[in-house]
């Protein structure tokens, strides 16, 4: 287990923790330290036992806080995917659009219609010409 020499609130402490895990307690302490140099600012030089007390609670509330934040978003999260499987399982009917149909038969007279009047036509220009 390797030894790792961490500051929090300008003393310093040897701690020992799992091999790889250096960077983890790294970021940790320097976590602790920043909230241990607020309490130094404000309220002045104190017993290193109450430091670390006051600087671990001010920890805790924030991670409290962002645990109620996290499970805000997860309920939202959790109405958003109910909300979008009740649209998943809507079943939304198509626009219905008509286009009229002229039934066969009418286009049928009506060709036949047309031959007739060409026919005229023609017995027209042949008895004209």
């Amino acid at each position: 287990m390797p030894d790792v020499t961490i500051s929090i609130g300008g003393r310093q402490f040897q701690v020992s923790c799992q091999e790889g895990e250096e960077d983890y307690l790294h970021a940790a302490a320097k976590m602790l330290d920043d909230e241990a140099q607020v309490l130094s600012d404000q309220v002045g030089r104190m017993p290193e036992a109450r430091m670390l007390l006051m600087a671990g609670l001010l920890l805790a509330d924030k991670t409290a806080n962002v645990e109620d934040k996290i499970a805000e978003a997860r309920a939202e999260l959790a109405e958003r995917e109910a909300e979008l499987a009740g649209l998943r399982n809507m079943v939304i009917e198509p626009e219905r659009i008509e286009v009229p149909v002229i039934p066969a038969s009418v286009t049928d007279a009506m060709a036949e219609m047309a031959a007739r009047a060409e026919a005229l036509a023609d017995e027209i220009e042949e008895k004209a010409g």
